[in-house]
């Protein structure tokens, strides 16, 4: 009689590889339906993501992620600045044959995000921006804790905690020990983390830009795009202040900006769930 095969799962789904433009992309992807690339913050590989929000979208939806070009388990010249981010997803969008996509982004994965979506309109179905932020000047910066956690050579659960949670909320403390704990079940297959040296030498490339600039309308094309983009943002967001929406969303057609109560920078690792729920929502609906 033969076994049932395992079910795919964000924790054993295999890690899989393009070769585009002389560099191979590592990737993994979970479920059916409507495409959605989902591009990484700031030092993310591609473990660096939630398997339990991972999981609850692709019930719904084919869920693709990826290390960038040169970090993690790809090949390349490792590299911040904004459009090579972005030109990864679409490559790798290329090299499985995507025509169109959602296209979204945690934090640094929000930027790249935008910039597929300023740069390639008619790819686009829908845009998902998580804890990140709009384009050009914004009225709050990131907060100094964020860099003293953010720059130390290896995160402990303390520093995910304070970087991607809400340390003041019970709540949001314990969400980040089941979160950490999620994460680490996946102990096979996994990418190595980006070295503290190679992350110093990508940031000095682009020290001297603001945190996304506006050099190319990706703020006009935010007012004016019918490209519907989700943006969800914790309350007490210490990178990307959720306040930095507020002037840009009443401005535009087809922004929508939901912020939960009590929660940090990584709202969909404290409520997977829930952000799975709204974003599966979104794409249907609207």
């Amino acid at each position: 009689m033969d076994t049932p095969s395992t079910v795919a799962t964000a924790v054993n789904t295999p890690t899989r590889f393009v070769e585009v433009k002389g560099r191979r992309l590592a990737y993994r992807e979970l479920g059916k339906g409507v495409p959605i690339i989902l591009c990484l913050r700031f030092r993310g590989i591609l473990d660096s993501w939630d398997p339990a929000f991972l999981d609850a979208l692709a019930a719904r939806h084919r869920v693709i992620t990826f290390d960038y070009s040169g970090l993690g388990q790809s090949t390349g010249t490792p590299s911040y600045v904004r459009t090579r981010l972005a030109q990864d997803a679409v490559d790798l969008a290329d090299a499985l044959g995507l025509e169109r996509f959602v296209i979204g982004g945690w934090s640094l994965g929000g930027i790249a995000a935008q910039i597929v979506a300023r740069l390639h309109p008619e790819r686009v179905i829908k845009t998902l921006l998580i804890g990140t932020t709009p384009p050009g000047k914004v009225r709050l910066p990131a907060k100094p804790i964020f860099y003293e956690r953010a720059l130390k050579p290896v995160n402990d659960l303390d520093d995910e905690t304070v970087l991607f949670f809400h340390p003041e909320s019970e709540k949001s403390r314990a969400a980040a020990v089941a979160s950490h704990h999620r994460i680490a079940a996946r102990t096979t297959d996994t990418s190595p983390a980006i070295p503290i040296d190679t992350v110093m030498r990508m940031l000095a490339e682009t020290r001297s830009e603001d945190v996304f600039v506006d050099d190319n309308g990706y703020r006009d094309f935010l007012k004016t795009t019918n490209i519907p983009t989700l943006v969800i943002s914790g309350d007490q967001e210490i990178v990307f202040p959720v306040e930095n929406w507020f002037d840009l969303t009443p401005q535009t057609k087809s922004v929508h900006l939901m912020a939960f109560p009590q929660m940090g920078h990584g709202p969909q690792h404290e409520a997977p769930q829930l952000c799975a729920d709204l974003i599966a929502s979104f794409i249907q609906n609207l």
